[in-house]
Parts: structure tokens; sequence; C-alpha cells
């Protein structure tokens, strides 16, 4: 059985650095450390964590009352970012932040406010209940919608002429689908389009469009999208409340008949399953950005046994 193994499998800067950092700051500081969200959609991480001394709470009015009872407290905000409020509240009660927001998720909350204030209305592609997005939204001022589906930009669309506004900005969550944001830029664009040419108006529609889709995320799907055309069997570790995992079990599953999502090893340790890999030529790995090295490792010795 040949084995091959994604390049971009495992962990991405954002989740590298957030759960180092977090490892890190538990080794130099004494305090109670609290973690508004799972740090990573990865139980074994997550636990590992809470192991460490991290407790996960996804409810910022709860650590203010616990901070009240102990003023010596750290919260951590994950990769995914948070709303801007929860930075007023935490601020406000003098908690202190340990902030580590990817990067790349930083950058959308400063471009989205940036345009809001200049009077840009926001398309935010991604999903509805996602934590990057619900963090991303914050920052919009109110003047936003979240698309995560078609029928999502036709009720902007609405909403954009109906209040008669010209200036509109797209950006993505970074972990959202590539074929789906094209997908859904080009019916943005034709909207545009058509509705600037029946208007014949000196005030057109302007439309800016900002691909923020993480690097990181588009090299994995591509990648997986590669590797599953090669295999007759493919696997993809990691959370499965992961969103970018997911997308890359739909990317594997438009190839490849034959495909698995797991968490850990322990769920290729079924008979069935193993005669069904067995009867492989070749078997494809790949991992979610949230999934640690040890996971991949794991699921490569199994296979080769």
């Amino acid at each position: 059985m040949e084995i091959l193994v994604g390049k971009m499998a495992g962990f991405c800067y954002g989740v590298n650095n957030a759960v180092t950092k977090t490892m890190e700051y538990l080794e130099k500081s004494n305090k109670q450390v609290y973690c508004l969200g799972e740090i990573v959609h990865n139980k074994q991480v997550v636990k590992e964590l809470e192991e460490k001394g991290v407790t996960f709470i996804d409810d910022v009015e709860q650590i203010i009352e616990l901070n009240k009872e102990n003023k010596d407290i750290t919260v951590v905000i994950r990769a995914h970012g948070e709303p801007k409020i929860t930075y007023d509240v935490l601020e406000k009660n003098n908690i202190e932040i340990l902030d580590l927001t990817c990067p790349s998720v930083l950058t959308i909350h400063k471009t989205v406010e940036k345009y809001a204030n200049m009077g840009y209305y926001i398309f935010l592609i991604g999903q509805k209940n996602h934590p990057e997005t619900i963090g991303t939204y914050g920052f919009c001022k109110g003047k936003c919608s979240i698309i995560e589906n078609i029928e999502d930009i036709d009720l902007s669309i609405k909403y954009v002429t109906e209040n008669n506004l010209k200036k509109v900005l797209i950006v993505a969550q970074t972990t959202f689908s590539l074929e789906k944001f094209n997908k859904f830029i080009n019916k943005i664009k034709e909207f545009v389009n058509k509705y600037n040419a029946v208007e014949k108006t000196n005030n057109p529609m302007e439309l800016e469009i900002k691909n923020t889709i993480c690097n990181a995320t588009k090299l994995r799907q591509e990648e997986t999208n590669e590797i599953s055309k090669q295999v007759e069997y493919m696997i993809i570790i990691g959370g499965k409340n992961s969103s970018n995992t997911k997308k890359l079990y739909d990317v594997s599953k438009e190839n490849c008949n034959n495909v698995i999502l797991i968490e850990t090893y322990k769920e290729l340790q079924n008979e069935d399953l193993i005669d069904k890999i067995k009867k492989s030529q070749k078997v494809g790995i790949m991992a979610g950005a949230s999934t640690p090295k040890k996971s991949i490792d794991d699921v490569i010795n199994i296979l080769k046994k």
C-alpha cells in the first residue's frame, strides 16, 4: 500500500501560534487562565490544555462573575478572534487579555472596521454560526450581512438596493470554501454590473472585493483535491466540528468514492473498515488546520502496520 500524505496537513500558523503561546504562558504564570471557547476545534488539544490548567468558557459574562471572586485571572482570545464588544467588556473590568487571534483574522477585523467607517456596507461570506464570522461581524458596526449560501446573496442584495446603499465591501471567513467564494463573487458581480447598467447614473454602486481566505486554507484544499484524484481511499483527520476539516472531506468526496473523516487513529480500529482500506493500492491522508502532528503520525503508523 502506498500512502500519500498532504504536505499542508496539520496545524496552520494561527492555530500553532495560539496553542504554543498558551502553553508558554501557562509555564511562566501563576494566574488562572480562561479561554473563550475551544482554542481549536480538536478535542485532544483541548483536553491537554485542560490538564495543564486552562478552563474553557463560552460566556464572557461568566468570566466577569469569576473575576469578582478572583482578580488574578487571564483570558485567552483564541485564533478565531472575538467581537469588539468582548475586548471592551474585558478591558472595562480590568481583566488581562492574552490575544492570540490569528494575524489573518486581525487583518480582516481592521479592514471591515475601516470600511464601515468609510460608509461601506459589508458582505461577509462565511458560516453564520462560526466563531470567526461572529467575531468579524462584531467589527462591522452593524453594517453587514453574512452570506453562507446563494439564498443569502439575494436577501443581501435586496437590503442594499432598498436602502439605496452604493458602496459594498466583500470579505470572507479565512477557512471558507474557495470554490463557493468564487461562485458567490460571480453572482454578486453580475448583479452589480446589471444594476449599474440599468441605473445609468453618475453615482454607480461601488464594489470592493478582498479575498481574505487564508493562503494555507487555499493550498490545503487544492492539495486535497489533487491527492483525492490519485487514491482509492482518502482519510481526513480533524475535529468533526472543524469548518476547514469538513471542507477537506467535501473536496475529497468529489473525486474519491471512499472517504472517511476521523478525529483519531482509534476510529480506524474496525475490522470491516480495515478490510476496505487493505484492498486499496493507494491511500491519501490530509488533516485540518487544528490537527496536531501526533494525530497524523498515529494514523500513518496504523496504516503501515
